[in-house]
């Protein structure tokens, strides 16, 4: 694919970051773009590989090594038909995905990886600047009614494979607009909110229905929604907040961080925001937490203001290379340094919060530490091991918990009677994401559990081929891959 002999020729690019002293004063977007010749350089990497690892890398099954060819040979609108055949918003993740395909990719053994993440968001900013992406409203109607409950990449994805069905899908949102994590989660210096917005127009226009401000169980009777649609599809995600059980959590200043980062999100946007705002502006920030979400607190904070920024992470400082035992084609956990790290961050690694410590106002002063190290158990799994005269005292006026999430809130689910597991994610089969309730299936976050933005487009699809089938008795859409179009 692409050049034969490209991966020889041409080293790997992505694009560059503005200067952080210019970026951490705004909260846009600051990426520069590469330029067109350099794009087909890079696509032209692409090799012929024979046996494509990227696919199975990829939960979409996006195919990258068409839509590589067809962008080093200049055919950027069939890239683009390539690539919104397997991924309903690569806009998405072509900003926010940890790339998998590009740590499966082949060449990326011996060399570095195809830069296979930039070229799919140059794919569809491409096409979107050229007017190629366009709604696609069904052409006749099955009169079939469908509830989706929850408006991120997965119910999203969902509603608009089973709208283009000939469905007639209403998605309903308890915030103020759709998006969910898209839109309250991730900070606009990683995702602008225009680009969630220029997306939803196009939904909007196929005929799908948004109603929002709307908590199901609360503002619509699940009565109701069981008697008005004919399936019900699940996708609320998994947002319950893992805490920190020490002394001192109670303390004002010590705040979850999907609190922190929504609240600023909705100022960023000029949206109302309810509650007291929180700012690290002037203060000592410490993040404990070393995913995404942290990161994202870090790059938050410092635009803030914040004096000093500290992170902290239970585990072991990964390797900058790949395990020895984590080997190709897998995932490895190795070092990832964000932008927002970049940014000024002090980075902690095995380090355990014992308690925060506050004043007689019950303010946050100071938190307590302690350094561990991971040992092998009875069983050969890993058991956390503190180190004796490792205690340390740090001053902080802020501490975000970026900790993860622990499953779903299970309110809606219990009003349906559809059953959980033991972290309330909702009980549902990969096989055809049916839950024990006839006509109510579950995907994304809420089904899975915690996971990422690709995944949660790829269950949103893979539910919405399940759906059409339970209501029509087969399906034309895709159940991974591109498949067939619909019946309409």
């Amino acid at each position: 694919m692409g050049k034969i002999t490209g991966f020889k020729e041409y080293e790997r690019k992505v694009e560059s970051y503005a200067p952080v002293g210019e970026r951490i004063k705004h909260f846009r977007e600051f990426t520069v773009p590469l330029g067109g010749d350099e794009l087909t350089k890079q696509s032209a990497r692409c090799m012929d590989c024979g046996i494509p690892f990227c696919h199975s890398g990829c939960p979409l099954g996006n195919l990258i090594p068409d839509f590589n060819d067809a962008v080093y040979k200049g055919h950027w609108e069939k890239a683009s038909k390539l690539l919104h055949a397997t991924n309903n918003f690569p806009e998405f993740t072509g900003r926010l995905c940890p790339a998998p395909c590009e740590e499966a990719c082949v060449l990326g053994i011996n060399e570095d990886p195809v830069s296979i993440e930039n070229i799919e968001k140059n794919i569809a900013e491409t096409a979107f600047s050229n007017g190629w992406i366009l709604p696609q409203p069904p052409t006749q109607r099955t009169g079939k009614k469908i509830a989706v409950v929850g408006s991120g990449p997965a119910g999203l994805a969902a509603a608009q494979q089973l709208n283009r069905a000939g469905h007639l899908v209403t998605v309903f949102e308890r915030d103020a607009r759709p998006g969910g994590l898209l839109r309250y989660g991730i900070p606009d210096f990683k995702l602008d909110k225009s680009i969630i917005e220029r997306r939803l127009e196009i939904l909007e226009k196929e005929g799908i229905e948004f109603r929002c401000n709307v908590e199901v169980g609360k503002d619509y009777p699940t009565s109701q929604l069981r008697e008005t649609f004919d399936a019900i599809l699940l996708c609320g995600g998994a947002t319950i907040r893992r805490d920190l059980p020490i002394p001192g959590a109670e303390l004002h200043g010590v705040l979850q961080a999907m609190d922190f980062l929504t609240q600023n999100n909705l100022k960023v946007s000029g949206d109302p925001f309810d509650g007291e705002v929180v700012t690290a502006r002037g203060k000592h920030v410490i993040v404990i937490g070393g995913g995404d979400t942290g990161s994202d607190c870090i790059g938050t904070s410092i635009r803030q203001g914040a004096a000093s920024v500290t992170n902290f992470e239970i585990l072991d400082k990964p390797p900058v290379g790949r395990p020895e035992n984590q080997p190709w084609p897998f995932w490895p956990m190795r070092l990832r340094t964000s932008s927002s790290h970049q940014e000024g961050a002090d980075r902690c690694f095995s380090i355990a919060t014992k308690s925060f410590v506050g004043d007689t106002q019950g303010n946050l002063k100071k938190l307590l530490t302690v350094e561990v190290e991971w040992i092998p158990g009875p069983d050969n799994r890993p058991v956390l091991r503190e180190l004796e005269g490792t205690e340390k005292e740090w001053n902080c006026d802020l501490v975000l918990l970026a900790l993860g999430f622990t499953g779903s809130e299970p309110n809606l689910a219990s009003a349906l009677g559809v059953e959980m597991d033991s972290k309330t994610n909702i009980e549902a089969s990969t096989r055809d994401f049916k839950t024990n309730i006839p006509g109510v299936f579950a995907a994304g976050d809420q089904r899975r559990g915690q996971s990422l933005i690709v995944w949660a487009i790829s269950e949103g699809r893979q539910a919405a081929h399940h759906v059409d089938t339970y209501l029509m008795g087969n399906s034309a859409l895709p159940l991974k891959g591109s498949g067939d179009l619909p019946r309409v």
